[in-house]
C-alpha cells in the first residue's frame, strides 16, 4: 500500500489465520500511519480473529459485514456515508464480503457489488481493501474477486493489476443472467393500478412462513414500493414462495431501470424520486435485480424465524 489521492480497490487473498491477520494488522497499521480514517467492516466469525487489533476511535468504525452486508447492496451505502462523515481526507475501507456460508445467490451479488463500487467511488479519495478466503472460496468465487478488483494481492504480497479485471461497472459472466425460474409452487397474483392486493398478499405469505410482526410490516413496505414502481408500467405481477428456510416474493414489471447504481445512493430527502429502491435494499435480507428492455425482475428474500 501507497499514501495518495484518488480511488483504489483491491482484493487481498488469503490462505489461513496466519495470512488473514497479518493483511488486517498491515492495513491498520497503515492507515494509523497515514492518520486516515478506517472502516472495518468483516463477519464476526473473522472479525473474532483480530481481537484488540481494531481499536475503536473517532476515526475508525467496525461494522459486522454478515449485519451490515447480509444485503451486499447495503454496503455502498453505507461507505459513502463513512467518506461524507470525513469529507476533505481520503479514506480506507478494509471489507470482507464474502464468506463460505454464503449461498449462491448472496455470492452473486456480492460480485455486482464488487463490480459496482468501481462505478460509485471512481471520482472519490478512497482506498478499498477486500478480503477473499482463496483456500474457503470456491473457484468462481475468487475468479470474480479478480475480475472487480483493478488490484490484487495474493499471499501478502505486494499489489499488481489484476490480468482478468473487466473495468468500472462491467459484471463478471452469469451475474446478471436472468435469475433462476421461480418455484413450480409459487403463488402468483397480477396487480393492476390498486396495490392494495399486493399488500395483503405479502401479509399473508410473510404470516405463514413465520416472520414476527416487525418483519412483516418490513416486507409489506418492500413489496409496496416495488410494486408502486411498476405502477408506472401498468402494473406487474407478484410471486411468493418459501424454499428453505426463508420467503421470496418476485415482482415482474415492464419497466426498466438504466441506473446500474439505482438503490446503491441514498438519494438526497428532496429528491422527488429514487428512494424506493434504497429503501428496499435497507429492509431485506437480500434483493436481485436483472432488468433490461424487456422488462425488470426484482426478488427480494426474507429469512424466516430461527434462520
Amino acid at each position: 500500500m501507497t499514501e495518495g489521492g484518488g480511488f483504489s480497490h483491491a482484493a487481498l487473498l488469503y490462505r489461513g489465520q496466519g495470512e488473514y491477520l497479518s493483511a488486517v494488522d498491515a492495513v491498520l497499521r497503515f492507515s494509523e500511519g497515514v492518520a486516515a480514517p478506517l472502516h472495518v467492516a468483516v463477519p464476526a466469525m473473522t472479525g473474532r480473529l483480530t481481537g484488540e487489533a481494531v481499536r475503536l476511535t473517532p476515526r475508525l468504525r467496525a461494522d459486522d459485514m454478515t449485519d451490515l452486508g447480509g444485503n451486499p447492496a447495503r454496503i455502498i451505502p453505507a461507505a459513502q456515508a463513512f467518506a461524507d462523515d470525513h469529507a476533505g481526507t481520503g479514506v480506507y475501507c478494509l471489507w470482507e464480503p464474502a464468506w463460505p456460508a454464503r449461498s449462491a445467490a448472496e455470492l452473486r451479488e456480492v460480485a455486482r457489488h464488487e463490480a459496482l463500487v468501481n462505478l460509485a467511488f471512481r471520482d472519490q479519495n478512497m482506498t478499498i481493501l477486500c478480503l477473499y478466503d482463496a483456500a474457503g472460496l470456491g473457484d468462481g468465487v475468487i475468479r470474480n474477486a479478480e475480475y472487480t478488483h483493478p488490484l490484487l494481492s495474493k499471499g501478502g504480497s505486494p499489489l499488481c493489476p489484476s490480468a482478468a479485471y473487466l473495468g468500472p461497472g462491467r459484471l463478471p459472466p452469469g451475474c446478471d443472467e436472468p435469475l433462476p425460474p421461480a418455484a413450480a409452487d409459487a403463488e402468483p397474483l397480477a396487480f393492476g393500478a390498486d396495490i392494495s392486493g399486493v399488500r395483503e398478499f405479502a401479509a399473508r405469505h410473510a404470516r405463514a412462513a413465520g416472520l414476527d410482526s416487525g418483519r412483516v410490516s418490513d416486507l409489506v413496505i418492500a413489496v409496496s414500493e416495488i410494486a408502486g414502481n411498476a405502477l408506472d408500467h401498468g402494473g406487474g405481477v407478484i410471486r411468493a414462495w418459501c424454499p428453505g428456510g426463508e420467503l421470496i416474493c418476485q415482482v415482474e414489471d415492464a419497466g426498466h431501470i438504466t441506473d446500474p447504481l439505482a438503490g446503491r445512493r441514498r438519494r438526497p430527502p428532496d429528491a422527488p424520486s429514487g428512494h424506493g429502491l434504497w429503501l428496499v435494499n435497507q429492509l431485506c435480507d437480500l434483493v436481485e435485480t436483472r432488468t433490461g428492455p424487456a422488462g425488470t425482475t426484482t426478488r427480494i428474500h426474507m429469512r424466516c424465524r430461527g434462520e
